[in-house]
């Protein structure tokens, strides 16, 4: 132990110390000059593939527009939800029978149509053409069902109407 303590406070000890600290500034030094030729080499290739921009500014504006593309989206998620709900509401079915309401008219110029929600509520028409005059006529339809009684063929125009593909 006493050999090592004298060792360590001789000349020989801070010379080789000495000599030790100056290789490793001499290492940095090369070190830090490769780190600066290669960041060099670096910024060049990045700016010959950016076609002369910088590749780290077109990431940042490529992420930026996909940040606005996917608020945008949001956006036309929120409408169609709205469109949905709106077309929920609108006539979407349609159910039309000809038929001859008196028999000295001689052909089917009477007709029933039902016009109809996705819910099937809405309205029923019926046209009842004779030589002397026509008259339409209006149900109201809830769920598929009148409250007013039902002719054989507003029926037949109400089935289809319900049966129609939607």
């Amino acid at each position: 132990m006493e050999n090592l303590l004298t060792f360590l406070r001789s000349d020989n000890f801070l010379i080789g110390l000495l000599v030790f600290n100056i290789l490793l500034f001499i290492l940095f030094l090369f070190n830090n000059r490769k780190l600066r030729k290669l960041r060099k080499a670096y910024l060049e290739f990045m700016n010959k593939l950016g076609h002369g921009n910088s590749i780290e500014e077109m990431l940042k504006d490529y992420v930026n527009s996909v940040k606005d593309i996917e608020k945008r989206e949001d956006e036309i998620e929120k409408y169609l939800v709205r469109l949905d709900n709106t077309v929920d509401k609108c006539f979407q079915k349609i159910g039309v029978y000809r038929y001859n309401a008196f028999k000295d008219t001689g052909s089917d110029l009477s007709f029933t149509l039902a016009i109809l929600d996705k819910e099937n509520s809405g309205i029923m028409l019926n046209g009842i053409y004779s030589f002397e005059a026509s008259n339409i006529y209006a149900k109201p339809i809830e769920k598929g069902k009148s409250t007013y009684t039902l002719s054989k063929e507003e029926e037949i125009a109400l089935d289809r109407a319900i049966h129609c593909k939607e």
